[in-house]
């Protein structure tokens, strides 16, 4: 009886512990995500943090529950069986289902965070060189501003680094070249990066949800100053954004340069 309410007790906490760690919101380890897409992210990377606790309770159960209820009683043998096979149908058929789940999952939410869509309301060219970015705006095939960075130390000024603004609040495509070697765009924030790739163009879209400057960085190693090529993802309101644009409009037709 004791080791029986023992089990009880420990299932019951360990249920507390799963209902807990599902509705307090914790992001396991990621960064609080500040785009429609990285909140879809997030909740994958819970889902699949769930999931893998409950399988790992019913491991852990069965397992106590075989040391408690079937240690050796006596040096009798007990009764021995070839195989039983609604065991073996279960052990057989629960993991593919659990896969299968997993994966219409990861594929549905992969497709959401890929999607393009015919009109953005911003499209910026991003320019990975060694060992830092250009961000050139586009209207059609029209360049309507450019921000130009340098390579800045890891932990010199924020100043130096080139800032990305963008919208708050509308869909926002970025199309990422590099004329010399591999780099990665990435903003933690976004939970999202992607190559980029001499030769080839990829490319992404995501919809801030949150004003604030976000650090962004290089995630491939790209040569001896990788650690240095750093920049801002500036998100701010539509208004803000428009002005940013009617400024660098006015600079390139004064032959001046933003």
């Amino acid at each position: 009886m004791r080791s029986r309410r023992a089990l009880k007790s420990a299932g019951a906490l360990g249920l507390l512990a799963l209902a807990a760690t599902g509705c307090s919101g914790s992001r396991l380890g990621l960064p609080e995500p500040i785009s429609v897409q990285g909140e879809r992210i997030l909740h994958l990377w819970q889902g699949s943090w769930i999931a893998a606790f409950a399988v790992g309770g019913v491991v852990w159960g069965l397992i106590i529950w075989a040391v408690l209820f079937h240690r050796k009683r006596s040096d009798d043998l007990p009764p021995q069986v070839r195989y039983n096979m609604p065991i073996e149908i279960l052990y057989t058929a629960v993991p593919f289902v659990i896969i299968a789940v997993l994966f219409y999952f990861t594929a549905r939410d992969e497709n959401f965070v890929e999607k393009t869509t015919d009109n953005p309301a911003v499209v910026v060219d991003v320019t990975g060189y060694q060992w830092s970015w250009q961000f050139d705006y586009k209207e059609g095939d029209k360049t309507v501003a450019t921000v130009t960075g340098v390579p800045v130390a890891p932990n010199g000024p924020a100043p130096g680094k080139p800032v990305m603004v963008v919208p708050v609040g509308e869909k926002v495509r970025v199309r990422l070249h590099a004329n010399d070697v591999i780099h990665s765009f990435w903003v933690p924030a976004l939970i999202y990066k992607k190559d980029v790739m001499p030769g080839y163009t990829n490319e992404f879209e995501f919809t801030a949800t949150k004003t604030g400057t976000y650090e962004g960085r290089c995630a491939e190693l790209c040569g001896v100053d990788h650690s240095k090529m750093l920049f801002q993802l500036r998100v701010v309101k539509p208004e803000t954004y428009q002005k940013f644009i009617a400024d660098s409009k006015q600079a390139l037709a004064a032959g001046g340069g933003k």
